[in-house]
């Protein structure tokens, strides 16, 4: 019937314009990822499946008879998407799944991917195959082509029905909400296609009838898709803003110049086709002002939410400045950008770092934008910005403008809620460590006087010739312990205890006596420990007492960390103002979870220690204007390698000076 036979005219071309239009997003966006390209075929498969069917529409209005280059043209455009469609929904599904869930793909999901390539092709041309001629293998492939993929295009429907179901499951939000209206799609376009395969002797009007239905609901995947990559920003497509203007403007030029050509030639008998057709371009004219009462509004209203969404990434930012940490806040800041925006990558850079590349979109398909950070009329950071695919909008720049000025004022607040916090840091550790001297003293006082007594008791007994060996034995296990304990206190009050401001230690003579107080015990332990001594004698800013605790803290830990042997090596040198020492082993190493808390007071990995050897260390460095680090592993896995850097004497003639007072 005349109706049924328009409707399917407008199901095919609804179908191929739709499919079309995702297909130039698709391209747009342009996104270097698998996922993508199965998609862009997937799409691809559908506009040549509805392409091949309007084609076949239009060559019967054009012809009584199409010619058989024609019937072979759109039949083998129904057959490409056909036999591809069911291998790349499986395997769309499979990379999509990934997305999701990022899990190793194993042998079987290749094969079953594979399989539903193969199986379709196979399955049509095995009967096509069979005919015993040329001429008619050909025939066989134009004639049959439909009977052939019913069952195909019914299997496919509902196994991706089926995908879009298992998929809601691992979703959620809108992505959750477009699989469950598809799978539902799916499921109500292939019930006409069962009913063509199951019931074959269906009247030719219902059967019809139940095509144009297929034709109508096999477009609301692609609508579907449509909307949520707009509305919901599906696949971060919606961020093409400038793309989806000017495709959704060609399309509609598109269909306007097709319908001037129709009704040209309705209207041929009476009136020529260019009066026609410049009477209906012109009519455009009187069109611009209500297209433009309609689209003001919409673009104001775009724009306001634009710049609404902007307002609260920017208050968000904000409330991460006020934590006070400035690199928190630039990894903060580039991902709520490159997710608020759908681009494809955000570098901040605060302050700018000439030495880096600039960015670049992935694949090289993107395109980037450059945006100083300014404060004071000085450039102090760059915002960088890269797309996948199209072109930036006017309303994603002129809001990554806005932040760019924001985020100056933003790194100044952090940079000193920080300040401020590190300082009162500050403030509670040294009031901690005061708290800890007057514990320190306080436990000095009460324990050293009875640890001396005892101790004065036990060597007096040990010099009794008399004492019996298990005594005797006992007696100097008892000393030992004290004297353990003596040592234990001793470190509490070194840890405690400021060390004066203002001297001079040699760092040369000092190092050499420490090497040679500690090389016995390290030999005792088959480590070899050596010190690369410079020529001439080197001053540090500092007393002998702190840098002694600090190379003796150094060395001691060194060579207990080899307990079945190894070597020390002890490095000094002087590098303009400042005097490097490095101390290095040979030991297991460090982890990096150890190495973020070595410093802290009380921490050790020792089953006897007391945890204040390098936190001695880290303080008197810091009292000294020094840095400390720590190297771990150096080389195959192992060794530890700590280095100080502390100031030198400024002048030779202030070096002579205290040299000739000392």
């Amino acid at each position: 019937m005349a109706y049924l036979f328009y409707a399917r005219l407008i199901g095919l071309t609804a179908g191929t314009l739709a499919y079309l239009f995702l297909i130039a997003l698709i391209l747009g966006h342009r996104r270097p990822r698998r996922f993508e390209r199965l998609l862009f075929c997937l799409v691809l498969a559908l506009f040549v499946m509805y392409a091949g069917g309007l084609l076949e529409i239009n060559a019967q209005i054009q012809y009584t008879s199409p010619p058989t280059a024609t019937r072979l043209l759109y039949t083998g455009l129904f057959l490409v998407g056909s036999l591809l469609l069911p291998g790349l929904t499986v395997h769309a599904s499979l990379e999509y799944f990934r997305l999701l869930r990022p899990v190793s793909v194993r042998l079987w999901h290749w094969a079953l991917v594979v399989g539903f390539y193969i199986f379709p092709l196979a399955a049509f041309l095995s009967p096509i195959w069979r005919a015993e001629s040329g001429s008619h293998r050909f025939q066989s492939l134009v004639g049959t082509y439909r009977p052939e993929m019913g069952g195909f295009l019914v299997f496919t429907t509902l196994l991706g029905a089926c995908e879009g179901l298992i998929l809601a499951n691992y979703s959620t939000g809108p992505q959750r909400r477009f699989l469950g209206k598809l799978s539902a799609a799916l499921f109500l376009m292939a019930a006409p296609l069962f009913v063509q395969e199951v019931f074959i002797n269906l009247p030719s009007t219902l059967r019809e009838g139940m095509t144009v239905a297929a034709l109508w609901l096999g477009i609301l995947p692609g609508s579907l898709l449509i909307y949520y990559a707009l509305r919901h920003n599906f696949l971060e497509y919606g961020a093409q803003r400038n793309l989806v203007y000017a495709l959704s403007a060609t399309f509609l030029a598109l269909l306007y110049l097709a319908l001037v050509h129709r009704i040209s030639g309705w209207l041929a008998p009476v009136f020529p086709p260019e009066a026609t057709a410049s009477v209906l371009l012109f009519v455009l004219i009187f069109l611009f002002e209500p297209l433009e009462r309609v689209i003001g509004p919409v673009l104001h209203r775009t724009l306001r939410e634009r710049m609404d969404r902007t307002q609260r990434l920017s208050v968000e930012l904000q409330k991460e400045a006020r934590r006070g940490d400035l690199a928190k806040l630039i990894a903060r800041s580039e991902e709520l950008i490159r997710r608020e925006f759908g681009l494809a990558a955000v570098r901040l850079s605060i302050p700018r770092d000439f030495a880096l590349r600039p960015l670049e979109a992935p694949g090289g398909l993107g395109h980037t934008a450059r945006i100083p950070l300014v404060k004071d009329g000085q450039e102090i950071g760059l915002l960088e910005a890269a797309t996948t695919g199209a072109f930036l909008t006017g309303e994603t720049t002129a809001a990554l403008e806005f932040l760019a000025e924001q985020l100056p004022a933003m790194a100044d607040l952090s940079q000193l809620i920080g300040e401020k916090v590190r300082l009162e840091r500050e403030l509670a550790e040294r009031e901690r460590l005061a708290m800890l001297g007057q514990l320190a003293a306080s436990l000095s006082h009460n324990l050293r006087n009875p640890l001396g007594s005892m101790k004065t008791i036990l060597q007096v007994q040990l010099e009794k010739h008399d004492l019996p060996s298990d005594v005797r034995h006992d007696c100097a296990l008892v000393l030992d312990e004290i004297n353990r304990m003596n040592a234990k206190l001793s470190q509490l009050l070194k840890f405690a205890k400021p060390t004066p401001s203002g001297d001079r230690a040699r760092a040369v003579r000092l190092t050499n006596q420490t090497v040679a107080l500690f090389r016995h015990d390290a030999e005792r332990r088959n480590v070899i420990i050596e010190f690369d001594a410079p020529d001439e004698e080197v001053v540090v800013l500092g007393s002998e007492e702190a840098l002694g605790e600090v190379l003796s803290n150094l060395v001691v830990n060194a060579i207990e960390a080899q307990p079945d042997g190894g070597w020390v090596r002890v490095n000094l040198t002087q590098k303009a103002d400042r005097v490097e020492i490095c101390v290095e082993d040979k030991g297991p190493g460090i982890s990096a979870e150890m190495r973020a808390r070595i410093f802290q007071p009380f921490f050790t990995s020792k089953t006897t220690g007391t945890g204040l050897g390098l936190s001695i260390v880290a303080r008197r460095v810091e009292e000294m204007g020094g840095t400390i680090t720590c190297e771990s592993p150096i080389a195959g896995g192992k060794g530890s390698r700590f280095r100080v850097s502390v100031p030198a004497v400024a002048t030779e003639v202030e070096e002579a000076r205290w040299s000739r007072q000392t």
